[in-house]
């Protein structure tokens, strides 16, 4: 993998994500939730119910935005990529590459850090300091997951330009 794609995926598709995902979340949960004292950890309004549904929707929103504005870059030359020799690209669809990085969001952060909280953390978080989980859930997904979505969106961009190129 080239200097170039390392940074890519590392800062634009990484640290960027984690940082806008960080207040963008964190304003979106202030606004939902203003009117509470506390948030509990199970219920209709809670910390399970937010963190799954962020855990699912982050990745899977963020994949039908990345996917396109990739596969844009890697046509127009402005990202230029090969395909590694490591098999197949999960699938040409952005929205599919969606929902099985929202299971891996979930499977993968979520229900661990859920157990977790279960098991030795409080029933419940005054409002701010749910806003502050909020907000670095989201951070460290939202890197993590962003860097996967825009290496899927790549290999599937360069897969596709290649296809492209032989017919």
């Amino acid at each position: 993998m080239n200097a170039n794609i390392k940074r890519f995926l590392i800062i634009e598709q990484g640290f960027v994500p984690g940082l806008f995902n960080f207040f963008i979340n964190g304003g979106i949960a202030w606004w939902l939730n203003k009117h509470l004292v506390t948030m509990p950890l199970w219920g209709k309004t809670s910390i399970g119910v937010d963190t799954i549904a962020t855990a699912f929707l982050l990745p899977l929103i963020t994949c039908l935005i990345v996917s396109p504005l990739i596969a844009k870059k890697v046509r127009s030359g402005s990202l230029t990529f090969s395909i590694p020799k490591t098999g197949k690209v999960p699938s040409s669809s952005s929205v599919v590459r969606g929902l099985i990085a929202g299971v891996i969001g979930v499977g993968l952060f979520a229900l661990p850090v859920l157990l977790l909280w279960h098991l030795i953390g409080p029933s419940q978080l005054a409002l701010h300091d749910f806003l502050w989980f909020k907000a670095g859930f989201a951070a460290v997904l939202g890197a993590l997951i962003s860097a996967l979505i825009a290496w899927w969106a790549l290999l599937a961009s360069a897969e596709q330009s290649a296809s492209a190129q032989c017919t």
